[in-house]
C-alpha cells in the first residue's frame, strides 16, 4: 500500500556553508528514494525539499522502531514542513512489486521522475566465517539488487525528464587487500553499488542521464553509525552529504555522470573550504575515516 500526503511548497534562495549564493535548484523536481526515513537519506531529501522539490520514498519503516527514530511518514511530514511535497510508499525495494508501485506512484502523483536516490543500504561488518548467509542475501539483495532493481525501474520515466540524475550511496572502488578483505560480504555489496555506477552511465550516456555515486570521507552521525560502526563523536553531520548530493544533482547530467565522488571533494569544487560546520563542535582535527576512505 501507499499513502500520499502533500502540502504547498516556497521556493528560496540557497546559500552554501562557503557563504556565496548557490543559484542551482531542485525546484519542481520529483526524487524517488529508496528509504529515507533517517539519517543521510532523510538529510538529502529535506535539502531537497528546502528547494521545493517532490519526494518520493519507499521505505519499510510504516511503524516506528523501538531504538531507531523516525518512519517514512514522519520523514515525510518533514519534507513537507521543510518546503517540499512528499510522497511516502510503504514497501520493500527487494520487492519488484514494490518498487514498480513507487515508480507507478511517483509518476502518478507527480507527472514523471526526474532523480533516483539510492539511499537504502543494509549493513554487517562480520567476516565472511561468522557471517550469516542470511545477512550476506539480505545486504546483497538491498544494497546491489535493490541498486540495481530500482534504477531499471525507473529508466523509461528518466528518458523523459530534462535534467535526469541516478545517485546511489556507495563507495570508490579501492581495490587494496585491506579493504576488500575487511569485511568481504559487505564488500562485495557496497561495491556492486558502485559498478552500478559505473555500468549504467556507460549504458544511459546518449540518453543524458546521469549516473553518479557519492560517499562521505569520514564516519557521518547516523543511527547506523552509532549502532554499527561507532564513534559518532568523532564524525559529521548528514548535512555535508546532503550538501554535496544537491551540488551533484544540479549538475548537468551529460558532463557529470561515471563519477563515485567523495563529500568533501564536491564541495570544494563548489568553492567550499570551512568544512567545520559539519563538524562536531566545529572541530576537524580528530574525525575518523568513513570505510573504504584511505588517509590523504
Amino acid at each position: 500500500m501507499w499513502t500520499v500526503s502533500l502540502a504547498p511548497h516556497t521556493i528560496g534562495s540557497t546559500i552554501n556553508p562557503g557563504g556565496s549564493t548557490m543559484t542551482r535548484t531542485l525546484a519542481g523536481r520529483t526524487i524517488l528514494m529508496s528509504g529515507g526515513s533517517r539519517g543521510i537519506g532523510l538529510a538529502i531529501a529535506l535539502r531537497a525539499a528546502r528547494d521545493g522539490a517532490n519526494v518520493v520514498m519507499l521505505a519499510k519503516t510504516a511503524m516506528p522502531h523501538p531504538k531507531l527514530e523516525g518512519t517514512v511518514h514522519t520523514a515525510v511530514d518533514e519534507v513537507e514542513r521543510a518546503g517540499g511535497k512528499g510522497l511516502a510508499v510503504v514497501g520493500d525495494v527487494r520487492n519488484e512489486d514494490d518498487v514498480r508501485t513507487a515508480v507507478n506512484a511517483a509518476v502518478s502523483a507527480f507527472g514523471g521522475i526526474d532523480i533516483v536516490v539510492n539511499n537504502a543500504s543494509a549493513i554487517d561488518l562480520a567476516s565472511s566465517e561468522q557471517l550469516d548467509m542470511k545477512r550476506y542475501d539480505l545486504m546483497q539483495d538491498i544494497n546491489t539488487r535493490g541498486t540495481f532493481l530500482l534504477s531499471k525501474a525507473a529508466i523509461p520515466h528518466l528518458r523523459e525528464a530534462g535534467n535526469p540524475h541516478i545517485l546511489t550511496l556507495s563507495p570508490p572502488l579501492n581495490l587494496a587487500p585491506y579493504w576488500v578483505g575487511k569485511h568481504l560480504g559487505y564488500t562485495l555489496s557496497k561495491y556492486g553499488m558502485s559498478l552500478c555506477t559505473i555500468g549504467l552511465a556507460e549504458e544511459l550516456a546518449a540518453d543524458g542521464i546521469a549516473a553518479n555515486s557519492l560517499w562521505p570521507r569520514t564516519l557521518i552521525d547516523t543511527a547506523a553509525v552509532r549502532n554499527v560502526v561507532g564513534g559518532a563523536g568523532r564524525a559529521r553531520s548528514p548535512r555535508i552529504m546532503a550538501d554535496a548530493a544537491h551540488s551533484i544533482l544540479t549538475r548537468d547530467p551529460r558532463k557529470c555522470t561515471a563519477n563515485l565522488f567523495i563529500d568533501d571533494e564536491v564541495l570544494s569544487d563548489e568553492g567550499v573550504t570551512d568544512l567545520s560546520v559539519y563538524s562536531p563542535a566545529g572541530l576537524e582535527g580528530d574525525l575518523a575515516l568513513d570505510i573504504f576512505v584511505d588517509p590523504a
